[in-house]
């Protein structure tokens, strides 16, 4: 493929843990006063766990790590990616060590994965490997480097099961996890790729739903992830049953994971499936390319009750019914599907959900494909949270990125900036007003004097909420390779509580 035409990356961003201080007054003429306001502070430390990319011998992946310029920050800090076995991406084996990156210039390919040196806050690095043996990645990022610090991950697969564009988001450890759109059918090779970044090992059980309910199977229960290791888990082993689709439902028993699905089709490529947001009454999946050539939603609801949903579009124009799927009736614990073939027709368009009656808690996500016959590929748009603040997006290039913004309740003026360039240019900024009920693919600004990839931070001005997702694409062989990844909020900031108390009886 040509990489200059695609940077190829995905990944996430998520907080891992703040430390603050409450700060006390004197005592008032009083004795009390009332507590102060909590202050929005950037965050002093975040992690991220990155999935191993392929099973592939011809896999080609590059990664790129980026940190959005946050005011009060500081001026100082480090951010380190490792692999998960415990051998540092520069070939370091920081298990033995506690060595983490420093602060030269460049990124290379090493036999003990990416290296990627991080600049200063405000310009993107890039790495990258090669081969089915790259190990899943374990990052920290502390002081300047933590707030809103993104790692993406995207995969080049030129031929064979999966083939075309992978691309996931790095994500946070956590407890609970959602995942509908999975499929142990014939053509189709599943994996729960469970990282734990953690001292101790975890303890993890996997459950699969069906069209009639859950799968009975006593062999996702009581999964053990070592220590500082990464283990992906095949469906298909997990289950004698072949679905086309399945809710996967990932929850920790003791520490923590990150979990993401590698969804991978004989005939239709494949790409990431990333976790929904958590069970919600209304769900909006952000992005749908206006040359989609299919889209299937799949959703399940994990309560006692059934959900009725109202499914819309929110399109170029406003909000509008798709024809035949006015309403999806979801039965509780039981996965359930709606084909809405070509349904954004030309123009951009995300999908929004809401309840008919009475709010149940639901997950959903969408298995989009662009081409036809054997020139199709696939990638997923899991329902998301909104940008809020801010959302970051890296590894666009200059050609092949779209950014599609929706605010499906209220009309919102966002502000998009692209970053310098991993290898020089410099950062601009363009202003946007998306209306009410509508989706628009803006014209993504790009840095002046590019040279290399770049980052896209996306922040709310007023109004909204706004949802968002960015999407790779490059056409190679006639195969419209795609990935796509949703852009929630950062978390790059923390309100901190600031207490004031009598410490008078302290003075007695």
């Amino acid at each position: 493929m040509n990489r200059t035409t695609l940077s190829l990356i995905a990944a996430g961003t998520a907080l891992a843990a703040v430390t603050a201080f409450a700060a006390f007054d004197g005592p008032s003429a009083s004795g009390a006063s009332a507590p102060k306001a909590a202050a929005n502070l950037p965050v002093q430390r975040t992690s991220l766990l990155c999935p191993a990319p392929s099973i592939s011998d011809i896999a080609d992946t590059s990664y790129t790590s980026f940190t959005p310029v946050t005011p009060g920050a500081g001026s100082s800090g480090k951010a380190q990616l490792q692999a998960a076995d415990g051998q540092s991406t520069d070939g370091t084996d920081n298990s033995r060590t506690g060595k983490g990156t420093k602060g030269s210039k460049g990124a290379k390919k090493t036999a003990g994965g990416p290296a990627l040196t991080p600049k200063a806050p405000g310009t993107p690095v890039t790495g990258d490997t090669s081969g089915a043996d790259a190990p899943a990645l374990i990052g920290t990022a502390d002081g300047q480097f933590a707030p809103g610090w993104t790692v993406q991950e995207t995969t080049e697969v030129a031929a064979g099961t999966g083939r075309g564009l992978q691309g996931v988001s790095c994500t946070a450890a956590d407890t609970d996890f959602w995942f509908p759109g999975a499929s142990t059918a014939t053509g189709r090779t599943d994996y729960v790729h469970l990282t734990n970044p953690d001292d101790s090992a975890a303890v993890v059980d996997i459950e699969l739903y069906g069209k009639d309910g859950a799968i009975k199977s006593t062999l996702g229960e009581n999964l053990t992830v070592p220590p500082h290791a990464g283990k992906p888990i095949l469906l298909s082993t997990l289950t004698d049953e072949q679905q086309a689709d399945l809710t996967v439902h990932v929850s920790v028993r003791s520490g923590r994971v990150g979990a993401t699905v590698q969804a991978l089709d004989d005939k239709a490529g494949g790409d990431w499936l990333a976790a929904s947001a958590d069970p919600a009454g209304s769900l909006v999946l952000p992005g749908i390319p206006k040359d989609a050539t299919d889209v299937r939603l799949i959703a399940f609801t994990p309560g006692g009750d059934d959900a009725d949903l109202k499914v819309r579009l929110a399109s170029q124009d406003g909000l509008i019914t798709p024809a035949g799927n006015e309403t999806l009736h979801v039965k509780s614990g039981m996965t359930t599907t709606a084909d809405l073939g070509a349904v954004t027709r030309g123009e951009a368009g995300s999908l929004v959900l809401t309840p008919t009656d009475r709010s149940v808690p639901v997950v959903a996500a969408l298995r989009v494909v662009r081409g036809k016959g054997d020139k199709q590929e696939t990638a997923f748009i899991p329902a998301t949270a909104p940008v809020g603040a801010r959302a970051t997006s890296a590894d666009n290039s200059a050609k092949g990125t779209t950014l599609a913004l929706t605010a499906p309740t209220a009309t919102a003026t966002v502000k998009v900036t692209a970053s310098a360039g991993s290898e020089g240019g410099t950062a601009t900024t363009k202003t946007y007003t998306i209306k009410s009920g509508t989706t628009e693919d803006v014209a993504v600004p790009v840095p002046s004097g590019l040279n290399g990839t770049y980052a896209l931070t996306v922040e709310t001005v007023s109004g909204g909420p706004v949802y968002a997702s960015r999407t790779l694409s490059a056409t190679e062989s006639g195969i419209p390779g795609f990935t796509i990844q949703t852009l929630p909020n950062d978390r790059g900031m923390v309100a901190v509580p600031t207490t004031t108390e009598d410490l008078s009886v302290l003075q007695k």
